[in-house]
Formats: C-alpha cells, structure tokens, sequence
C-alpha cells in the first residue's frame, strides 16, 4: 500500500468519529511512520512499510471507539512545548493557554516569584510558567497518582529546575504542605457539574473522572481554593483560575467573600465563552 493510499482510507475511517479526520490522520502518520507533513507529499507514491500501515488502521480503530487522539499519540503540544499525556490525566487544551498568559502578565514585575498550581494535572499550567520564569519557584499540587507520574515525566521532558511537585488533596492539604507563601495561585479545578458528566462527548469521557468533577453546582473546589488557599497568599497576591461557561460571577462572587480579596472579575477565552476569573488580594 502507497503512502498516499494509507493516508486516504484512514481519513475515511477516522471521518465517522471527527470533523478533523484530514488532520488526524496526518497525526497518526507522523508518529507510526515519522514524517511531517512535507515528507509525505514527497513520499506519497512510494510503497509503505505493511506492518506500519497495520498500525495505522489499529490506531484508527481506537480512535473511532472514542479514545482521544491525544492519548493515541502520546503527547500533546501546550505553550509552544510538548506534554507526554494518556490514560488517567487530563489533556492539555488550547483555551487553558490564557491562564498562563495571564499568569505571567501578573508576575511580569515581581521578584523571584512563588506560584502555587493546584490540581495540576500533567504540569502544564506551572511547568510552563516555571519555564517562562526562571527565577521563580512554583509548586505542583496533585492527588492523583497517575498524573503525578506524567508531571514528572513532563517536568523531565522540558528540563525545569525550579519546581517542586506535592502530592496531596486540595480540600485537607493546605496545612501539611512545606510551601512558602504564595505570590500567585493558578488552578484549572474540575468545573464540571457531577450530573451533567454522562451526557459528554465519549472521548472526554475517556478522561478521569476526577479531573472533570467540580461537585453538584461544579464549584466545589473554588469554594475550597477560597476558604483553604487564599488566606496564604502574601501581599497584592492573586489567584487566576479556569472556569466553564456561565460560571465567572458566581465564582468572583466566592472568591470576593474571602476577607483577602479586594477585586476579582473574569474573562472570556478567544471563543467568546467565559473562561478565566482572577481575583486580587489586598495590601
């Protein structure tokens, strides 16, 4: 089978699953055969190696079962860098990139700043704004076991030195963690209200439950990022958080009845959708 033959009945596979199947399959060709896209128009004639294009129709195969290209692939690119991701860790998406732009922009003048990243997931929210800033220090909270092992690999893959990763719950461990006071707290929380999870698309579903689950009204951990996790913030500190649609007043309104909050507002992400609120602590 020709290059060019392998690539079309994937995409004819792969179309009864996405609207991008054009795309996946380009994805599917750079990891079984490891040419870009260039390449392949190049080789598009030229016989492909049989075993490989075996894999290229398994791999079609997992896709169309629901599994998300991500996890297929292995990794994910987030911020210009790329994040080893798969089953048991949240993926790394587009629209999360305004966090730690905004994250940045926050502690563009500060000194040697301490950034906390709760729920941190694959590390992609602080290992990128521990890599953007050198002289920071930025501190990883996590619970899940198998997050925590793709956020060191990612911690590795990027070669971050000023980092530390904790292991502990967002609700009981903000007394036991060694941290020193925080500058800047950032979180993509779960924000999904609980009965609402069957009815998502099969490929999220894929993803930890527990990374998507934000309790009945989905705001459980902003109620606890509130109460447990401002109150260590040092002065003129701030908290830049993720949130879902239709969710950003009622979480300014949680964050503002902290006693260390003078201001917060939220955002919309480049779709229009609310998507980020941060809040200010006082002097």
């Amino acid at each position: 089978m020709k290059f060019r033959e392998i690539y079309k009945k994937t995409v004819e596979i792969l179309s009864s699953q996405t609207q991008d199947a054009e795309f996946e399959a380009m994805c599917l060709m750079e990891k079984v055969f490891g040419i870009t896209r260039t390449q392949y128009y190049l080789k598009a004639d030229e016989e492909a190696e049989a075993d490989k294009c075996a894999e290229m129709i398994k791999y079609s195969e997992r896709r169309v079962s629901g599994e998300p290209l991500q996890y297929i692939l292995g990794q994910w690119e987030f911020m210009g860098r790329t994040f080893f991701v798969g089953k048991g860790v949240l993926i790394p998406r587009p629209e999360t990139e305004i966090i730690v732009e905004a994250a940045l922009d926050f502690i563009k003048d500060k000194t040697a700043p301490v950034v906390f990243d709760l729920c941190s997931g694959s590390g992609c929210i602080g290992i990128s704004i521990a890599a953007a800033r050198p002289d920071s220090t930025v501190y990883l909270l996590e619970k899940s076991s198998d997050a925590i092992s793709f956020l060191r690999k990612n911690i590795q893959l990027n070669n971050i030195q000023n980092i530390h990763v904790l292991k502990g719950d967002i609700f009981s461990d903000f007394n036991t963690v060694n941290m020193l006071k925080p500058d800047l707290i950032v979180s993509n929380p779960p924000y999904i209200e609980s009965d609402t999870i069957p009815f998502l698309q099969k490929e999220v579903l894929e993803e930890p439950r527990m990374a998507l689950d934000g309790g009945k009204d989905g705001l459980d951990f902003y109620r606890a990022i509130s109460e447990h996790w401002l109150p260590l913030l040092n002065i003129n500190g701030a908290v830049i958080v993720e949130c879902g649609e239709n969710q950003g007043e009622r979480i300014c309104s949680i964050f503002k009845q902290n006693s260390r909050i003078k201001s917060a507002s939220y955002k919309l992400d480049y779709n229009g959708n609310e998507r980020m609120v941060s809040a200010h602590a006082d002097s």
